[in-house]
Protein backbone atom coordinates (compact mmCIF):
# COMPACT_ATOMS: atom_id res chain seq x y z
CA UNK A 1 0.00 0.00 0.00
CA UNK A 2 1.20 3.51 -0.76
CA UNK A 3 3.46 2.37 -3.82
CA UNK A 4 4.28 3.30 -7.00
CA UNK A 5 4.39 -0.13 -8.93
CA UNK A 6 6.84 -0.08 -12.00
CA UNK A 7 5.17 -1.40 -15.16
CA UNK A 8 2.79 -1.76 -18.03
CA UNK A 9 -0.65 -0.92 -16.28
CA UNK A 10 -2.72 -3.21 -17.49
CA UNK A 11 -0.15 -6.01 -16.68
CA UNK A 12 0.60 -4.72 -13.16
CA UNK A 13 -3.20 -4.14 -12.72
CA UNK A 14 -3.61 -7.98 -13.52
CA UNK A 15 -2.06 -9.44 -10.35
CA UNK A 16 -4.33 -6.88 -8.29
CA UNK A 17 -7.25 -9.14 -6.30
CA UNK A 18 -10.55 -8.11 -7.15
CA UNK A 19 -12.80 -5.35 -5.33
CA UNK A 20 -9.70 -3.90 -3.13
CA UNK A 21 -9.56 -0.46 -4.33
CA UNK A 22 -12.21 2.13 -2.96
CA UNK A 23 -11.58 4.62 -6.57
CA UNK A 24 -10.03 5.44 -9.52
CA UNK A 25 -8.48 8.81 -10.38
CA UNK A 26 -6.04 9.12 -13.37
CA UNK A 27 -4.54 10.85 -16.71
CA UNK A 28 -3.94 8.10 -19.42
CA UNK A 29 -1.49 9.43 -22.06
CA UNK A 30 -3.41 11.62 -24.56
CA UNK A 31 -3.29 9.89 -27.97
CA UNK A 32 -0.72 11.73 -30.72
CA UNK A 33 0.51 13.98 -28.75
CA UNK A 34 3.95 12.84 -26.70
CA UNK A 35 6.33 10.36 -27.04
CA UNK A 36 6.83 9.14 -23.17
CA UNK A 37 10.34 7.54 -24.76
CA UNK A 38 9.36 4.05 -22.53
CA UNK A 39 10.03 0.56 -23.76
CA UNK A 40 7.52 -0.71 -26.18
CA UNK A 41 4.87 -3.36 -24.81
CA UNK A 42 2.80 -6.35 -26.35
CA UNK A 43 -0.46 -5.71 -25.93
CA UNK A 44 -4.08 -8.44 -26.06
CA UNK A 45 -4.70 -8.05 -29.34
CA UNK A 46 -0.09 -8.41 -30.58
CA UNK A 47 0.14 -4.72 -30.98
CA UNK A 48 3.59 -3.62 -29.51
CA UNK A 49 4.43 -0.18 -28.73
CA UNK A 50 3.32 2.28 -26.27
CA UNK A 51 0.00 3.76 -24.96
CA UNK A 52 -1.07 7.04 -27.46
CA UNK A 53 1.72 5.99 -30.51
CA UNK A 54 -0.66 3.68 -31.90
CA UNK A 55 -1.38 4.96 -35.39
CA UNK A 56 -5.33 4.67 -35.10
CA UNK A 57 -7.56 6.25 -32.90
CA UNK A 58 -10.05 3.33 -32.67
CA UNK A 59 -6.81 1.07 -31.70
CA UNK A 60 -6.18 3.70 -28.89
CA UNK A 61 -9.40 3.77 -27.21
CA UNK A 62 -9.38 -0.24 -27.47
CA UNK A 63 -6.32 -0.41 -26.06
CA UNK A 64 -7.17 1.84 -23.28
CA UNK A 65 -10.38 0.45 -22.07
CA UNK A 66 -8.95 -2.36 -22.02
CA UNK A 67 -6.88 -1.32 -19.14
CA UNK A 68 -10.12 0.05 -17.59
CA UNK A 69 -11.53 -3.53 -18.01
CA UNK A 70 -8.88 -4.39 -15.33
CA UNK A 71 -9.67 -1.05 -13.13
CA UNK A 72 -13.67 -2.53 -12.70
CA UNK A 73 -12.64 -5.68 -11.89
CA UNK A 74 -9.95 -4.11 -8.90
CA UNK A 75 -12.63 -1.58 -8.11
CA UNK A 76 -15.18 -2.11 -4.95
CA UNK A 77 -18.89 -2.60 -6.32
CA UNK A 78 -19.77 0.64 -5.23
CA UNK A 79 -16.24 2.29 -6.99
CA UNK A 80 -16.03 4.87 -8.95
CA UNK A 81 -13.63 6.30 -11.79
CA UNK A 82 -12.32 9.88 -12.84
CA UNK A 83 -10.52 9.80 -15.49
CA UNK A 84 -8.95 13.41 -17.33
CA UNK A 85 -9.06 12.92 -21.08
CA UNK A 86 -7.52 14.99 -23.47
CA UNK A 87 -8.59 15.64 -27.42
CA UNK A 88 -6.24 15.95 -30.08
CA UNK A 89 -6.72 17.15 -34.36
CA UNK A 90 -5.52 15.34 -36.74
CA UNK A 91 -5.54 16.03 -40.29
CA UNK A 92 -7.30 19.48 -39.29
CA UNK A 93 -10.02 17.20 -38.06
CA UNK A 94 -11.72 17.08 -34.28
CA UNK A 95 -10.81 13.83 -32.86
CA UNK A 96 -13.74 13.50 -30.10
CA UNK A 97 -11.56 11.43 -28.16
CA UNK A 98 -13.23 11.48 -24.95
CA UNK A 99 -16.23 10.83 -26.43
CA UNK A 100 -15.68 8.22 -28.26
CA UNK A 101 -13.79 6.49 -24.89
CA UNK A 102 -16.91 6.97 -22.86
CA UNK A 103 -19.30 5.36 -25.47
CA UNK A 104 -16.66 2.56 -25.31
CA UNK A 105 -16.25 2.52 -21.11
CA UNK A 106 -20.17 2.17 -21.59
CA UNK A 107 -20.04 -0.55 -24.17
CA UNK A 108 -18.21 -2.10 -21.70
CA UNK A 109 -20.20 -1.70 -18.64
CA UNK A 110 -19.69 1.56 -16.75
CA UNK A 111 -22.34 3.81 -15.98
CA UNK A 112 -21.18 7.33 -17.52
CA UNK A 113 -22.01 9.65 -14.89
CA UNK A 114 -20.62 12.85 -15.41
CA UNK A 115 -19.21 14.63 -18.31
CA UNK A 116 -16.67 17.45 -16.00
CA UNK A 117 -15.43 20.29 -17.75
CA UNK A 118 -11.61 21.53 -16.11
CA UNK A 119 -11.63 25.40 -17.75
CA UNK A 120 -8.22 26.13 -17.20
CA UNK A 121 -7.79 30.23 -16.93
CA UNK A 122 -4.26 30.14 -17.37
CA UNK A 123 -4.27 28.17 -20.77
CA UNK A 124 -1.43 27.72 -22.92
CA UNK A 125 -1.32 30.12 -26.44
CA UNK A 126 -2.13 28.22 -29.24
CA UNK A 127 -0.67 29.20 -32.98
CA UNK A 128 -3.67 28.09 -34.58
CA UNK A 129 -5.47 30.86 -36.62
CA UNK A 130 -8.31 29.50 -38.07
CA UNK A 131 -10.70 28.23 -35.10
CA UNK A 132 -10.79 29.36 -31.54
CA UNK A 133 -7.92 28.43 -28.50
CA UNK A 134 -8.99 25.44 -26.61
CA UNK A 135 -8.76 26.03 -23.22
CA UNK A 136 -10.37 22.98 -21.73
CA UNK A 137 -10.04 19.39 -20.93
CA UNK A 138 -12.71 16.58 -19.79
CA UNK A 139 -12.84 14.75 -16.59
CA UNK A 140 -14.98 11.48 -17.02
CA UNK A 141 -16.92 10.70 -14.18
CA UNK A 142 -18.12 6.56 -14.17
CA UNK A 143 -19.96 4.10 -11.76
CA UNK A 144 -18.94 0.39 -11.57
CA UNK A 145 -22.56 -0.01 -10.58
CA UNK A 146 -25.93 1.91 -10.23
CA UNK A 147 -25.33 2.53 -6.26
CA UNK A 148 -22.17 3.02 -5.21
CA UNK A 149 -20.11 5.58 -2.88
CA UNK A 150 -20.68 9.73 -3.27
CA UNK A 151 -19.95 11.99 -0.43
CA UNK A 152 -21.79 15.28 -2.26
CA UNK A 153 -19.88 18.23 -2.55
CA UNK A 154 -20.87 21.82 -2.12
CA UNK A 155 -19.73 25.40 -3.94
CA UNK A 156 -20.34 28.70 -2.74
CA UNK A 157 -24.05 30.09 -3.67
CA UNK A 158 -24.03 32.93 -6.38
CA UNK A 159 -24.80 36.35 -4.55
CA UNK A 160 -28.03 36.10 -7.17
CA UNK A 161 -29.39 33.83 -5.39
CA UNK A 162 -28.74 34.93 -1.67
CA UNK A 163 -30.55 37.76 -2.89
CA UNK A 164 -34.08 35.95 -4.10
CA UNK A 165 -33.59 32.60 -2.81
CA UNK A 166 -36.51 30.53 -2.62
CA UNK A 167 -36.13 29.90 0.99
CA UNK A 168 -36.79 32.13 3.51
CA UNK A 169 -35.71 31.25 7.01
CA UNK A 170 -36.62 32.68 10.73
CA UNK A 171 -33.93 33.72 12.78
CA UNK A 172 -33.84 31.14 15.24
CA UNK A 173 -33.82 28.45 12.11
CA UNK A 174 -36.46 26.80 13.68
CA UNK A 175 -38.75 26.62 10.47
CA UNK A 176 -38.84 27.42 7.30
CA UNK A 177 -41.32 27.85 3.69
CA UNK A 178 -41.48 28.40 0.16
CA UNK A 179 -41.78 31.56 -0.97
CA UNK A 180 -39.99 34.47 -3.01
CA UNK A 181 -37.78 37.59 -2.44
CA UNK A 182 -34.91 39.13 -0.50
CA UNK A 183 -33.46 36.55 1.82
CA UNK A 184 -32.62 39.40 4.33
CA UNK A 185 -36.56 39.98 5.16
CA UNK A 186 -38.25 38.40 8.25
CA UNK A 187 -35.09 39.20 10.10
CA UNK A 188 -32.96 36.88 7.64
CA UNK A 189 -29.53 37.49 8.77
CA UNK A 190 -26.44 36.13 6.04
CA UNK A 191 -25.12 33.90 9.51
CA UNK A 192 -28.13 31.51 9.45
CA UNK A 193 -27.62 30.70 5.87
CA UNK A 194 -24.25 29.87 6.34
CA UNK A 195 -25.13 27.76 9.35
CA UNK A 196 -28.08 26.09 7.60
CA UNK A 197 -26.94 25.61 4.19
CA UNK A 198 -23.06 24.47 2.76
CA UNK A 199 -23.90 25.74 -0.28
CA UNK A 200 -25.13 24.34 -3.73
CA UNK A 201 -24.15 21.25 -5.31
CA UNK A 202 -21.27 21.36 -7.45
CA UNK A 203 -21.59 22.50 -11.46
CA UNK A 204 -19.83 20.56 -13.77
CA UNK A 205 -17.47 23.33 -15.07
CA UNK A 206 -14.52 23.32 -12.78
CA UNK A 207 -12.26 26.49 -13.42
CA UNK A 208 -8.35 24.97 -11.94
CA UNK A 209 -5.19 26.82 -13.12
CA UNK A 210 -2.80 23.94 -14.61
CA UNK A 211 0.24 23.83 -11.45
CA UNK A 212 4.19 23.26 -12.91
CA UNK A 213 7.00 21.81 -11.04
CA UNK A 214 10.49 22.69 -11.72
CA UNK A 215 11.67 18.92 -11.69
CA UNK A 216 9.64 18.56 -14.44
CA UNK A 217 9.43 19.75 -18.41
CA UNK A 218 5.36 19.47 -18.37
CA UNK A 219 2.20 20.64 -16.46
CA UNK A 220 1.77 18.07 -13.58
CA UNK A 221 -1.70 17.28 -12.49
CA UNK A 222 -3.61 20.23 -10.70
CA UNK A 223 -4.18 18.91 -6.83
CA UNK A 224 -7.40 20.50 -6.74
CA UNK A 225 -8.47 18.57 -9.94
CA UNK A 226 -7.43 15.23 -7.97
CA UNK A 227 -9.09 16.72 -4.30
CA UNK A 228 -12.67 16.93 -5.38
CA UNK A 229 -13.13 13.64 -6.66
CA UNK A 230 -11.52 12.21 -4.03
CA UNK A 231 -13.31 13.51 -1.16
CA UNK A 232 -16.11 12.35 -3.43
CA UNK A 233 -15.06 9.44 -4.55
CA UNK A 234 -13.15 7.37 -1.54
CA UNK A 235 -13.93 6.89 2.19
CA UNK A 236 -11.34 7.69 4.42
CA UNK A 237 -9.27 5.31 5.05
CA UNK A 238 -9.91 4.13 1.29
CA UNK A 239 -7.79 3.18 -1.03
CA UNK A 240 -7.10 5.62 -4.24
CA UNK A 241 -5.70 4.03 -7.38
CA UNK A 242 -3.87 5.63 -10.44
CA UNK A 243 -2.81 3.40 -12.79
CA UNK A 244 -0.85 6.41 -14.39
CA UNK A 245 0.47 8.16 -11.70
CA UNK A 246 3.62 9.97 -13.73
CA UNK A 247 4.62 12.91 -11.22
CA UNK A 248 2.70 11.46 -7.90
CA UNK A 249 0.45 14.25 -7.43
CA UNK A 250 -2.48 11.61 -7.08
CA UNK A 251 -0.73 10.24 -3.94
CA UNK A 252 -0.04 13.66 -2.44
CA UNK A 253 -3.25 14.79 -2.45
CA UNK A 254 -4.06 10.84 -1.32
CA UNK A 255 -2.14 11.45 1.63
CA UNK A 256 -3.18 14.94 2.49
CA UNK A 257 -6.54 14.05 2.49
CA UNK A 258 -5.67 10.48 4.57
CA UNK A 259 -6.77 7.96 1.76
CA UNK A 260 -4.45 5.45 1.05
CA UNK A 261 -3.51 4.96 -2.83
CA UNK A 262 -1.50 2.50 -5.03
CA UNK A 263 -0.02 3.99 -8.19
CA UNK A 264 1.17 2.46 -11.42
CA UNK A 265 4.08 4.08 -13.85
CA UNK A 266 5.87 2.34 -16.65
CA UNK A 267 8.50 5.31 -16.80
CA UNK A 268 11.09 5.17 -13.94
CA UNK A 269 12.28 8.89 -14.37
CA UNK A 270 8.65 9.83 -13.70
CA UNK A 271 8.83 7.15 -10.93
CA UNK A 272 12.12 8.76 -9.04
CA UNK A 273 10.23 12.45 -9.95
CA UNK A 274 6.88 11.04 -7.76
CA UNK A 275 8.78 9.53 -5.02
CA UNK A 276 10.94 12.94 -4.72
CA UNK A 277 7.55 14.91 -5.12
CA UNK A 278 5.60 12.70 -2.07
CA UNK A 279 8.49 12.79 0.16
CA UNK A 280 8.27 16.93 0.04
CA UNK A 281 5.05 16.53 0.69
CA UNK A 282 4.97 13.95 3.78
Amino acid sequence: MNKIHQGHALNILKTFPDASVNMCITSPPYWGLRDYKTDSVKWDDGWLGELGTESDVNAYINHLCDIFDEVKRVLKDDGTCWVNIGDTYHNKNLCLIPFCFALEMSNRGWIVRNVIIWQKPNATPQSAKDRFTVDFEYLLFFSKNKKYYFEQQFEPFQNSTLQRGKRKFSENKSHFYQGYGRLQQQKFHQKVLNESLPGRNMRTVWNIPTKSYHGAHFAVFPPDLIEIPVKSGCPKDGIVLDPFIGSGTTAIVANKLNRRWLGIELNSEYIKLAEHRISQNT
